[in-house]
């Protein structure tokens, strides 16, 4: 199912969009299943929950490439970065897996994805966001408002690109950006990015996002991977993709 057009819109403004029930709910268990296995921990016993946060690179098996191309999603691809510009999904990764704890939350604080790696191997992100075409949250177990949920920063996205226009090709340092548009996006909304299992997050990104601690009582199992991007985006296109409109929105301010 297509998004509609007041989800493309509210994507533009706010910097993200829920697809509800992007895969279907027996791919997900599948997928969660295959989480369980990999970092060793039963699901029907909490002693074995020994760490609040897990992080494992990534899935390509048949469940995951099931997960990550649905109809639903290739088409909400299509609608936002345009048919054509971006890479398929191999599998789903990495997974950010939180476990309900007192403790701080580790691994969290506000920032951007980075797009590209530098010259010296740093990450860097440049106005037309090379190589990262969206930011996704794949929901693989029940997130409420206390089962670790990222918060994101509404309409942040449009922040970015003031620190990013003058930077040429090159970008800026992941780092140096985020120490700019972290304080410059403080006083924006926030909201949780919660949902229910096959629940999936299409972010700007250019969206200001981080994760937070997990005070409830079954683990927060999500994927973060990028929708990668086949060319830099094109800032002036005549019919620029609801992810260029927001750049270019950004820019112009």
């Amino acid at each position: 199912m297509a998004l509609t057009a007041n989800q493309v819109a509210q994507f533009v403004e706010e910097g993200f969009v829920k697809l509800e029930r992007a895969f279907p709910e027996d791919v997900g268990e599948q997928c969660r299943q295959e989480i369980w296995d990999a970092i060793g921990c039963d699901p029907y016993d909490r002693s074995t929950w020994s760490q609040p946060f897990i992080r494992i690179d990534g899935f390509g098996t048949p469940a995951f490439r099931a997960a990550a191309n649905t109809p639903s999603l290739l088409e909400a691809f299509d609608q936002l970065v345009g048919s054509g510009r971006w890479i398929a999904l191999t599998g789903l990764g990495t997974f950010p897996l939180r476990f309900p704890s007192t403790d701080a939350p580790l691994e969290a604080g506000w920032h951007v994805e980075a797009g590209f790696a530098g010259a010296q191997g740093e990450m860097r992100v440049d106005l037309r966001s090379r190589g990262r075409a969206l930011l996704l949250l794949f929901l693989f177990s029940e997130v409420g408002s206390d089962d670790a949920p990222t918060q994101v920063r509404v309409g942040s996205h449009l922040d970015v690109p003031q620190f990013l226009k003058a930077t040429g090709d090159d970008g800026v340092a992941w780092m140096t950006l985020c120490e700019e548009v972290v304080p410059a996006s403080a006083g924006r909304p926030v909201e949780l990015a919660t949902g229910s299992l096959g629940d999936v997050y299409l972010c700007h990104p250019f969206l200001v996002h981080t994760g937070t601690a997990h005070r409830g009582h079954v683990p927060r199992f999500m994927a973060q991977p990028p929708l990668r991007s086949i060319e830099p985006l094109d800032l002036e296109s005549p019919s620029p993709t609801p992810v260029e409109r927001a750049v270019i929105i950004g820019r112009d301010r």
